[in-house]
């Protein structure tokens, strides 16, 4: 029987990325003592920081409510979502340009399989240093990656090696784990694991290694876990990297050039954004189930509201997203972006109707204006509102 070739699984992480992002954002930041925090409510907490602010007592995972009653000098600084959904996004880009098995699992972090490809490089530890440097050049954010033959010994190795980039070699999963605390282990933070783990003072995961050699011990022990915990203590892991599997949707969004709360502007752009979206279901011959519509404010917030079809005629279309804009805009703060996101789709044919109705008036104009825009491009044909209030932001 041939040998079987052991994959090479990389975990790529962006250490405290909402930090390194704010800093890209705002380099005025890079010195200054920052913490990134969940929410402005008193029960938010602290996701991100800064060493300058560490230094001054702040730590992940504090309470706003804590902090504000703290003395120090750090900044709290909103939850940007937007913006790390975008830079997360453009990250997934620049690391599947080496692979397409890429699985992400948050923000600023990549299972990546490159069993396929160790050819083009001289070693994996030389495929790890030249994505981590198109990171740098791409992102200016700095990552560290943990290479092994499987996803848990990885993820493992990035979090307790100081290193950049750091390989387990095959065959060597159980002496690496060995001396590392039981805590790396994901069964270990099973309620009924942990009590046991502590009560037999199991605090290094060589000490679970013998246990569960002694198979008939280790199931009265761990019961149900005694098998996922041996396969952990010895660095085995089966499971593979899945690249996210998208659903079908139609998004549309529109990022403002000038952050505002001008409501006749705004009713525009959601406007624009709501027939766009119904062009683009008349070309599919489908009507959508749901829609979400989302806006995203200058200080991170963001507000969201669901809905859905009947039609998908502009005006049908347009209301329903203008309403749920309406459900959504509830605060005084200034919009930086607005999204609309259609899914579900199911199938919708215009129907002859010997009745002339304001419906049926809705669904002709729409397929006229269709008929321009497919011939002169959708900005052919706009409301003159629309075309008012981009004179005045070329003006602006």
């Amino acid at each position: 029987m041939a040998n079987t070739v052991p994959r090479s699984v990389f975990h790529i992480r962006m250490e405290d990325f909402e930090l390194q992002a704010e800093r890209i954002l705002d380099a005025s930041l890079r010195t200054r003592p920052i913490a990134i925090i969940s929410s402005h409510h008193q029960n938010g907490t602290i996701v991100s920081l800064s060493s300058e602010a560490r230094e001054e007592g702040l730590c992940r995972g504090m309470k706003v409510s804590l902090a504000r009653r703290m003395n120090h000098s750090a900044q709290l600084l909103p939850y940007n979502h937007s913006f790390y959904t975008r830079l997360n996004n453009y990250l997934y880009t620049t690391v599947s340009s080496f692979t397409p098995t890429v699985e992400p699992v948050g923000f600023g972090k990549f299972y990546t399989d490159m069993t396929g490809v160790n050819h083009l490089y001289k070693n994996p530890v030389q495929a790890g240093s030249v994505i981590a440097q198109s990171i740098q050049d791409k992102s200016s954010l700095s990552s560290t990656i943990g290479i092994s033959s499987n996803k848990l010994v990885s993820c493992i190795s990035v979090a307790v090696i100081p290193e950049k980039i750091h390989q387990i070699v095959h065959g060597e999963e159980e002496c690496f784990l060995s001396p590392l605390n039981s805590s790396v282990l994901p069964s270990a933070h099973k309620p009924s694991v942990k009590k046991i783990i502590r009560f037999l003072y199991l605090n290094q995961v060589f000490q679970i290694q013998q246990i569960v050699g002694y198979v008939n011990t280790s199931k009265v022990l761990f019961g149900i876990h005694h098998q996922k915990l041996a396969q952990e203590s010895r660095g085995q892991d089966t499971s593979v990297v899945c690249p996210p599997k998208h659903p079908d949707h139609l998004l549309e969004q529109a990022i403002l050039s000038v952050d505002t709360n001008d409501e006749i502007l705004l009713r525009t752009t959601v406007r624009n954004l709501a027939e766009r979206i119904a062009y683009r279901l008349r070309k599919r011959r489908q009507t959508a189930q749901k829609v979400r519509v989302e806006i995203h404010y200058t200080d991170g917030f963001k507000n969201t509201h669901f809905g859905n079809f009947q039609g998908n005629d502009n005006p049908s279309v347009s209301q329903v997203c203008l309403n749920l804009f309406e459900k959504c805009n509830y605060r005084r703060n200034r919009i930086r972006s607005v999204l609309i996101d259609a899914t579900h789709f199911i199938p919708f044919n215009l129907q002859m109707n010997i009745f002339v109705t304001s419906h049926t008036k809705d669904q002709d104009l729409s397929c006229v204006l269709d008929h321009i825009r497919n011939r002169f491009g959708f900005s052919s044909i706009q409301y003159a509102i629309a075309l008012t209030q981009q004179l005045q932001n070329h003006k602006t």
